[in-house]
């Protein structure tokens, strides 16, 4: 795993980004967790404009933890310009939403997304499943090189 690495967290939900956090450091995880609330936010954040003009765009995260129901720019709008980018094309992106509607799942894949999570209403299933991704997709996935 490379710890250096950020996990970049799209949500808007305070309480789900604050089980986020517990759940990664449960795990001992230690990659930085970057936090964004909405797409827009997000694609500042990975292409280094707007407030996040002084980051390195080189440095891309680790993971992205992807919500779909977000403000600005929807998470089904932001994969697809993920996707459409050859910086970011290859990120390993997982959406984590409370939506089970199979027109979302099926957009996603369709669109580029990784993985399809929905997000456990009990807090401990919660935890086991961000512990679980993380673990993954931090230590067992393969990444294409210079990604």
């Amino acid at each position: 795993m490379d710890s250096k690495k950020a996990i970049l967290l799209i949500e808007d939900n305070p309480s789900d980004i604050e089980l986020t956090r517990r759940a990664l450091a449960k795990a001992r995880i230690a990659n930085h967790l970057a936090v964004v609330e909405d797409g827009q936010e997000a694609l500042d954040y990975l292409f280094a404009t707007g407030s996040y003009l002084g980051r390195d765009a080189s440095e891309m995260p680790a993971l992205v933890l992807l919500d779909l129901k977000l403000p600005r720019i929807s998470g089904l709008d932001l994969l697809q310009q993920i996707r459409a980018d050859a910086r970011t094309r290859r990120l390993s992106v997982v959406v984590l939403t409370s939506s089970k509607e199979d027109l979302d799942v099926t957009k996603a894949y369709d669109l580029g997304a990784n993985s399809y999570i929905v997000k456990p209403v009990d807090f401990a299933q919660f935890q086991k499943t961000v512990e679980q991704v993380g673990l993954y997709w931090l230590l067992t996935n393969q990444v294409p090189p210079n990604r």
